[in-house]
């Protein structure tokens, strides 16, 4: 007669339901794979199918009972790292839609607004599109595939157990968060310092003719103005957002890590 003891029940119950957890966080949390417009039927698919695929190389787990306040407390430490990986990469998104926000406000298109299915929110026109921008180059260097390789790792790196993510970890996160102001401003400073310089001339032009219709002619030049360097920039954009990616990339394996260290590269 075939027969499951319970420790048997529990130890296939940790090996699946331990890195499902992580994997669930992180799709969750990371830009692209966890989009609200991806059903959710799929993404719970994809985690289970990582599991699976996972389990097999994970380091031997401890003797926990899922069921126990420890096992919880196991549970809850995978969701805190699988969060934390994915919001380490969202950081880079937030960054470059912030860029666009400025971006926008500064040319005057500050009432062009669309519906953002990733942030769940109304997002402005150049924002969109750098955020459309940004994901295409996460696509092309294949950064969902990264993504999913140090997931993987991670579970060799930082193996399930007891002892969760170190306060190092914690400190790097918080330190990579502070970013996002700091590269939204970079971001957006050629078009920033176009448009100064823009309002400069507009406000000496005013000074000398009083009499010219500062709106009709403001408006159509700050725009025509920061749409050309826009297009000017976009070839120097690529490079930094994939360097972007890259250092993100580094602070998820940091994350991941028992000897993190609380700098950002």
């Amino acid at each position: 007669m075939f027969s499951i003891t319970t420790e048997q029940l529990n130890s296939w119950l940790s090996t699946l339901i331990w890195p499902l957890a992580r994997i669930l966080a992180l799709l969750a949390s990371t830009p692209l794979l966890g989009s609200s417009s991806i059903p959710t039927q799929t993404k719970l698919g994809l985690a289970v199918l990582l599991a699976i695929l996972i389990a097999p190389l994970l380091p031997p787990l401890p003797q926990i009972d899922p069921g126990s306040g420890v096992g919880l407390i196991v549970l809850m430490q995978q969701i805190i790292i699988g969060l934390a990986m994915g919001f380490s990469m969202r950081i880079v998104f937030t960054a470059v839609e912030m860029a666009g926000e400025i971006t926008g406000l500064q040319m005057g298109l500050g009432f062009a607004t669309f519906f953002d299915p990733q942030q769940s929110g109304q997002v402005q026109l150049v924002g969109r599109f750098y955020g459309l921008l940004a994901t295409l180059t996460f696509l092309a260097i294949d950064g969902h595939l990264q993504v999913i390789a140090i997931l993987a790792h991670s579970f060799t790196t930082l193996p399930i157990g007891a002892e969760g993510m170190s306060t190092t970890s914690f400190t790097a996160l918080v330190n990579w968060g502070i970013k996002i102001f700091m590269l939204g401003l970079h971001l957006s400073l050629p078009v920033l310092t176009a448009l100064l310089i823009t309002n400069l001339a507009l406000g000496i032009l005013t000074r000398a003719a009083p009499q010219l219709n500062i709106f009709a002619v403001g408006f159509p030049l700050t725009l025509g103005i920061g749409l050309l360097v826009m297009s000017w920039a976009l070839p120097y954009f690529t490079p930094l957002l994939n360097q972007l990616f890259q250092e993100s990339f580094s602070v998820m394996r940091s994350l991941s890590s028992k000897a993190s260290v609380a700098g950002i590269p």
